[in-house]
């Protein structure tokens, strides 16, 4: 297998796995928004605070993981756009 093969290959999969976690937080927490409102977090219900600020701040979160993630594929198969000092 080429450099540039594995390069997509693992560039592919991290995608994958990217749109997985945001599909999770966007789409499959609130399918059980309704069993999530028996529990509560800071006094209101959890799918409220899910809504609010939890899959914004997973949000948050899954960007600076994708972009330094991607960043270690791009220096491990020299496509980095870092210049040497």
């Amino acid at each position: 297998m080429s450099n540039k093969d594995a390069y997509w290959n693992k560039t592919k999969n991290h995608m994958i796995v990217t749109l997985v976690l945001w599909a999770f937080f966007s789409l499959v927490i609130f399918m059980f928004g309704s069993e999530l409102n028996t529990m509560s977090f800071l006094g209101y219900p959890l799918a409220y605070y899910m809504t609010a600020q939890g899959s914004l701040l997973a949000f948050v979160i899954i960007l600076f993981w994708t972009a330094n993630k991607q960043e270690k594929i791009d220096e491990e198969h020299g496509f980095s756009e870092r210049e040497d000092d």
